[in-house]
């Protein structure tokens, strides 16, 4: 999968969504790969990549527990919210 289709699917989502929500990587990867697991899951880390990608560049925001996280330190379950003013 393309990581500009992937990108904007992501600040596509999180947009829609609204300021001050989350959206789920695995909903980025759903809506891209389907509802197979075989399809989607594959796509959990071009996702991880490109969602901190967009956070470096402002157009998300990466949370962890509710709060803002540095993408240098991301591990585990997080969240992608649209960053204020980018949607």
């Amino acid at each position: 999968m393309d990581a500009e289709r992937i990108a904007e699917a992501i600040v596509e989502l999180a947009a829609a969504r609204g300021a001050n929500k989350t959206i789920c990587p695995s909903e980025v990867a759903r809506h891209l790969g389907g509802q197979d697991d075989a399809l989607w899951r594959p796509l959990m880390d071009p996702i991880r990549d490109q969602a901190i990608r967009l956070e470096r560049e402002g157009a998300v925001v990466i949370k962890q527990g509710g709060e803002r996280v540095d993408p240098k330190t991301l591990r585990g379950i997080y969240r992608i919210a649209i960053a204020k003013g980018a949607d």
